[in-house]
This record gives structure tokens, sequence and C-alpha cells, in this order.
């Protein structure tokens, strides 16, 4: 042990029969790693291929949106999301019915070959994803808007080389290895001025914010399919979802929190960049509470 407020090194513990990477230490956060079902990587035989004016027909359904956003319909909202968005969406219209998202237009389309989704990139009021699931009978917005960061890609039909196709496979995990990773062991790496590196320092320095309270967070990835779309022969396009869970405890003695986080879940839902050249860099954050 150190002395109060000194760090303390932090431990990486591989839990093999939870499947779980715990980083502990004392006046710090646990962060654990908790994976989902072994999802697939392949839409269902189901799933319709989606060209160019089905796209353009889908993103009407944004147009939808925001009229229940007008009316405060709620349950119109939940009908017309599915994934991270019915959580995001849900809880906004909830805590406000006040107001409603801006109404996005001027899109252009990233078409993967499977079919059962696709993204959009908006490029007004100011540039922003969306990505698109088709559930059931009908498309439902998966995800959006998500606000885009630095110089927004265009879409490609190239193929994709198979090492960059493979580390594009895996971003989801890099995301959760990186965040329940404080001490940098696992190699992954972020940028500096990379959100998802932000998002780490963010988490790594909650424990003061609360101390003497103690903080837990668990980092879950959402479940879905690989969700990844060529730029280039070299690059690819890839969205994933995470879910932040806060567990907050008063220390030993005490029966209420001395100061509370406010918080107990988040939904993250990224965009990133795959490149040969510059490894994973993200280029568009969703985030909201779950």
């Amino acid at each position: 042990m150190t002395s109060r407020g000194s760090p303390v090194p932090l431990r990486l513990l591989v839990l093999l029969a939870g499947l779980s990477v715990v980083v502990a230490g004392c006046g710090t956060a646990n962060v654990a790693t908790v994976l989902p079902p072994e999802e697939s990587a392949s839409t269902p035989a189901s799933a319709h291929t989606v060209d160019a004016n089905a796209a353009g027909g889908t993103f009407q359904l944004l147009g939808d949106l925001d009229q229940a956003w007008k009316r405060r319909d709620c349950a119109a909202v939940a009908e017309l999301t599915t994934w991270a968005e019915k959580t995001l969406g849900g809880r906004a219209c909830e805590a406000t019915r006040n107001d409603r998202p801006a109404l996005y237009s001027d899109p252009v389309f990233f078409l993967p070959p499977e079919g059962g989704w696709f993204a959009a990139l908006a490029r007004k009021p100011s540039p922003a994803y969306f990505l698109f699931l088709e559930e059931g009978d009908r498309w439902r917005l998966a995800a959006g808007p998500i606000a885009a960061r630095g110089r927004v890609p265009e879409p490609s039909t190239a193929t994709t080389d198979p090492a960059v196709a493979a580390q594009a496979r895996v971003v989801a995990q890099s995301h959760l290895t990186y965040l329940t990773d404080p001490a940098g062991v696992a190699g992954v790496r972020f940028a500096s001025g990379d959100p998802v590196r932000g998002l780490r320092d963010e988490l790594n320095g909650l424990p003061a914010k609360v101390r003497p309270d103690r903080l837990d967070v668990d980092v879950e990835r959402l479940e879905q399919p690989t969700m990844a779309l060529p730029l280039s022969s070299d690059s690819m396009l890839v969205f994933d979802g995470l879910r932040l869970v806060y567990r907050q405890r008063p220390k030993a003695g005490r029966t209420s929190l001395a100061h509370p986080l406010g918080r107990d879940a988040e939904i993250v839902v990224l965009a990133s960049v795959v490149s040969a050249e510059n490894g994973v860099t993200t280029v568009g954050v969703r985030r909201g509470p779950a």
C-alpha cells in the first residue's frame, strides 16, 4: 500500500472463467470487460441487399421520427428505432419532451454487399452518421446522429486488403481492451486527441471525483454483427457500440454517497476508420444515458 493520494500501479487480472479483464487498484476505478453472447459476423439469409434508391427511401424514416418527436410520441420513437438508438432515443424522448433532434438531410450512402443494414452520412445541418438495420418486416434507425469529426470519408466499392478487413472485424474488441487497460499492457493504442483516448482518461479520473466513495465501471460491448464498409483498398469504415455501467458505493462506515456521480449507465456508439497506415481512428461519437 502507498500513502493516501499516491498513485498505485494497476494490476491486470485475467478471469478466464468469466472471460473478463479487470483492472483494479487503490484509488482507481475497477473497470471490467463484459463480453456479449457470441455474435454473428454475417447477416441473416432473409436480409435484403440495399441499393441507393432503397437507402434513400429508408432515410426518410428520419422524417417520421421527427414527427413522432414533434407529437412527443415516445412509443412511436421506440417503434422506429432499434439497437443503440432504441435506448438513446427513447431515454431522450422520455427525459425532455420539450425538444427534438435536428432534421438531417443531404445524405450519401455507404452500402454493404451483404444487405440487412447500411450507413448514411448526412451533410446538413452538420455532418453526422446514421445506421439503419432491417429488423422484422421493416427498417429501423439503429444509431444516429453520430456527430462526425475530421475529414468525412467517401463511399467506395473497392476491395479492401484482407489484413485491413481482419483488423476491422476486431475494432469493437480493441475498444473494449483499450478502455479496460489503463496501464497499456495489451498494446492497443489511440492517438492523442482521439475521443476513445479521452474516454479512457475520463473513466480513469472518475474515482478522484467521487472519493471517498468507491466506483466500479463495467464496459460491455453491444451485441451486433460486424458493421464495416470499404473506403479504399487499404481502409474501412466501422461502427460499434459500448455500454458503460457505473456502480458507485459509499465508503465503509457510511450509508450515503458523498459525491453522487449522477449516472448509472451510458451507451457510446463509435464510428472508426481502420487503415493500414494509421490503425484505428475515431471519426464519430454518439453518447447518452442508457
